[in-house]
C-alpha cells in the first residue's frame, strides 16, 4: 500500500514467500484456482508470475481452471496487449486454451 508516508515501489522483485501468499488456501473452493491466477496476474510482474505458476502447479493448482463462461485463464491473458510473457509462462507449465468460441 502506498501513501504519503510510504512511497509506491515499482518493479520490485517479490520474495518466494510473498509470491506463495497468492496461492489458494485449503480447502479449495470452486473457482479458487482461476481466482488465484487472476489475482496473481494483476499483482505481479511477469517474472514473479512465472515463479508463482511453478508454485501453483507444485501445490496442485489447476492451470486449466475455467471462468463462468468456460474460458481458461490462458484465454483471458492471451487477449491482453501486455499478456504475452504471462501467457508464455502458463503455456510452458502446461496450460491450454479452451475450446469455447470467442463471442
Amino acid at each position: 500500500m502506498s501513501g504519503p508516508d510510504k512511497p509506491k515501489v515499482l518493479d520490485e522483485e517479490w520474495s518466494d514467500e510473498r509470491v506463495k501468499s497468492h496461492l489458494p488456501s485449503e480447502p479449495k473452493e470452486e473457482g479458487s484456482d482461476y481466482s488465484a491466477l487472476l489475482k496473481a496476474y494483476r499483482a505481479m510482474r511477469a517474472d514473479d508470475f512465472e515463479r508463482f505458476v511453478g508454485f501453483f502447479v507444485e501445490a496442485g493448482g489447476d492451470l486449466n481452471a475455467t471462468d463462468e463462461a468456460g474460458k481458461t485463464f490462458l484465454d483471458h491473458v492471451s487477449q491482453h496487449r501486455k499478456g504475452a510473457d504471462y501467457a508464455r509462462a502458463l503455456e510452458q507449465a502446461g496450460a491450454k486454451r479452451s475450446t469455447v468460441a470467442e463471442h
